[in-house]
């Protein structure tokens, strides 16, 4: 009898030890994550303020060789940062109304391309410009495609794709497109490249090569795409959905078929999207609700929440260093001003006037 309980709580004993070693493996799993590194959540790491009488902005660049970060503020030009120091190194001169800005490496050439339907053109390595050359009446997003070397420029409020030479600025073409809401175009390393088509809920795909429409997909449970990336490995875009104020998504899509492969819930106001090869992450950045929502891909049609961190108001649109996995977002303090036309697209109040010197450059990075 003494020798049955013995083995009872020795048997007792060794059942509540390996409960344990059970709990704390669990515990650090969970804290590790599926790795099995620590994991690590973006937070905050500096801001910069810098000086306007009336801030405005839309896309970021990161030259990653030089760790300049360009800044198209509209109106004040096309700012440039060092984000090795954190300070601003001065504007692009000539680069008033500046929309977005494109690199070709390639040439050590800039693009700053304005909304008036000019580009200025400047060196990588100096900074310098080296003129501004205008190819139509207006212009919004860009992208260099790396196979025919040509800077692609979206002119939706003229219904058209203008095509430029990377090397000279020289306009080599121009194509018509049914929609005057083009979003966020980005290439597929192939000779084509995608574009977000947002009144019509769908995306594009355009041959650079023979400039000329390929294939136009209405996407499934997805309402006014905005941002785009594209994973080449696995054939996937990535388009965030602003889905009118409701129900945002990340649409999943089969870059070969158009087919929606998964949505995945975000923040409102989006307007970026980016895909870290290295880490195989989906960053989203939404303004409205003021959070970077990523996803971690398991494979090529499955995703899984990764984090969802509270940025700031209306920081709609980012960069990404690929090497340190820090992320670039700016924003500013606004209003809705009655007496001005309100864009009640992304929100109810989305702001039409932002104060004088709030413009901020935000710098997240995993910790």
């Amino acid at each position: 009898m003494a020798s049955e309980a013995r083995g009872r709580l020795a048997r007792g004993y060794l059942y509540s030890a390996a409960t344990v070693v059970a709990a704390v493996m669990l515990a650090t799993v969970t804290a590790s994550g599926a790795n099995g590194h620590a994991r690590t959540f973006y937070q905050l790491e500096s801001t910069l303020k810098m000086r306007s009488a009336r801030p405005d902005w839309d896309y970021l660049c990161l030259d990653q060789a030089r760790g300049h970060l360009f800044i198209a503020r509209r109106r004040d030009g096309a700012t440039v940062v060092d984000v090795e120091s954190g300070a601003v190194i001065g504007t692009i001169a000539r680069s008033q109304n500046a929309n977005s800005i494109v690199l070709a490496e390639p040439f050590d050439r800039g693009y700053s391309i304005n909304s008036d339907g000019s580009a200025t053109v400047f060196e990588l390595s100096s900074l310098k410009t080296l003129g501004r050359v205008r190819f139509g009446d207006d212009a919004d997003a860009a992208v260099f495609e790396p196979v025919t070397k040509q800077i692609v420029v979206m002119m939706a409020d003229s219904h058209s794709i203008a095509f430029l030479e990377g090397a000279t600025s020289k306009v080599l073409g121009r194509i018509e497109v049914d929609t005057d809401k083009l979003e966020a175009p980005t290439a597929d390393g192939k000779g084509a490249f995608f574009v977000a088509e947002r009144h019509r809920n769908s995306v594009a795909k355009i041959d650079a090569v023979r400039r000329r429409l390929v294939a136009e997909w209405k996407l499934d449970g997805c309402e006014q795409p905005s941002g785009l990336a594209f994973d080449a490995v696995h054939g996937r875009l990535f388009v965030g959905c602003r889905g009118h104020g409701r129900n945002p998504v990340l649409a999943v899509v089969n870059s070969g078929s158009g087919r929606v492969i998964a949505t995945l819930e975000i923040g409102r106001g989006n307007d970026g999207v980016i895909y870290d090869a290295g880490t195989r992450k989906v960053y989203t950045s939404n303004g409205v609700d003021g959070n970077l929502v990523v996803y971690d891909q398991l494979d090529a049609n499955t995703y899984t929440l990764s984090e969802a961190t509270t940025t700031r108001p209306y920081a709609r649109t980012m960069a990404m260093d690929h090497r340190t996995k820090k992320i670039y977002l700016v924003t500013a303090e606004g209003t809705v001003d009655p007496s001005r036309k309100v864009n009640r697209g992304p929100a109810p109040f989305y702001p039409n006037r932002y104060f004088s010197d709030t413009f901020v450059l935000l710098t997240y990075s995993p910790k």
